[in-house]
């Protein structure tokens, strides 16, 4: 094996992190690049996944586990320039910060090998966002009660999504209260489909909640809160923000996510009358294999045949799409056995949402 694919790998990730407003993690992450290639402590913390493919972002496993320490304060030094530990990240104070965080990874060695075993996680509670425009969208032609169904749910955080309060200027939706506030969560204008259809359904009535994820996330126990928190990048207040009201919302509405794959759970949904049945996903299909996919679209192809008059289906999809030689994050909506609808995109993370021409 070869350190060159682990080190360009990582590179990407640092270009990536900056363009996503993480100069913190864009300046690490270059760092980390560069003491792989020599053989540092970061090199030792990765050793065996020198090969492993990009999906499984190895860059941010490593920062997961680091910033866990710091997050249960065993990394005190390297706290000082974690924002989401009370610090203050200056790019002046680069130096002192890698050697914090070189600290950090060599007396935690044992918990951040750990950690690199577990695949990032999230649960990013801003793509509801786009899922829900769909769900809206979809809700404005079947008005029936929703049943809601997610594909790769993590911790079952966007089940909850209804329950969000979302702003842009001119349009609001969901609960005054919510302490989930995806403010300023579209940009101008925000498109006539949307604000009809939020006039139409100012709320939403779900009925069941239910997801699968091959790996499911506990939230309400504190070693599933200390994930979820540890994959968020510490210089981004709004996205930790988000994740603390949603786990509040966790404590109080319950949720089901069954340890499965999507197409093994997709089998055994069935439609039932006088509802209308969601299956929405964020940025998940890249992780499932071609066939597995294959298998997955069957089953909503089913689903989509088997709507009628008095039973609604809709498929509600947030994932990157090959645009030219760009990858774009788009929301697609496919209503009963119709044809699909490509909406709006977005930034990966959800905020803000750009609506597209038809």
């Amino acid at each position: 094996m070869t350190r060159s694919h682990l080190v360009r790998m990582i590179e990407v990730q640092a270009a990536a992190c900056g363009e996503l407003g993480s100069p913190l993690y864009e300046s690490l992450l270059t760092r980390v690049a560069r003491d792989v290639r020599d053989g540092g402590v970061c090199a030792g913390a990765l050793a065996g996944y020198e090969d492993a493919p990009g999906p499984d972002a190895v860059a941010l496993r490593l920062l997961g586990g680091v910033h866990a320490l710091v997050l249960t304060g065993r990394a005190p030094r390297l706290a000082q320039h974690y924002p989401s530990a009370g610090g203050d990240f200056s790019p002046e104070r680069a130096d002192e910060l890698w050697a914090a965080f070189c600290g950090a990874v060599s007396d935690g060695m044992g918990e951040v090998r750990d950690w690199m075993t577990r695949p990032p996680q999230t649960n990013e509670v801003g793509r509801s966002t786009l899922l829900l425009a769909g769900a809206l969208h979809a809700a404005a032609r079947r008005r029936m009660p929703v049943r809601l169904f997610e594909l790769g749910s993590s911790a079952g955080l966007n089940l909850l999504a209804d329950r969000f309060r979302l702003t842009a200027p001119g349009f609001a939706w969901g609960p005054q209260d919510s302490p989930v506030a995806l403010r300023d969560c579209w940009e101008r204008p925000v498109p006539d489909w949307l604000i009809s259809a939020a006039a139409r359904t100012p709320a939403l009535q779900v009925v069941e909640r239910r997801g699968c994820d091959p790996d499911p996330v506990d939230p309400g126990t504190s070693e599933g809160a200390l994930l979820l928190r540890a994959y968020l990048w510490p210089d981004q207040r709004e996205r930790t923000a988000r994740l603390a009201g949603a786990l509040r919302l966790a404590s109080e509405i319950p949720t089901q996510v069954a340890r499965a794959d999507a197409d093994t759970f997709l089998a055994d949904v069935r439609l039932q009358p006088g509802t209308l049945t969601v299956v929405w996903h964020s940025v998940m299909q890249q992780y499932v294999a071609e066939d597995a996919w294959a298998r997955v679209e069957r089953e909503l192809d089913r689903l989509g045949a088997e709507s009628g008059a008095d039973v609604g289906f809709a498929h509600v999809a947030f994932e990157p799409r090959r645009v030219g030689d760009l990858h774009r994050f788009r929301l697609s909506v496919r209503v009963d056995g119709g044809a699909e609808e490509v909406l709006a995109e977005a930034h990966p993370h959800g905020l803000p949402a750009r609506a597209l021409t038809p």
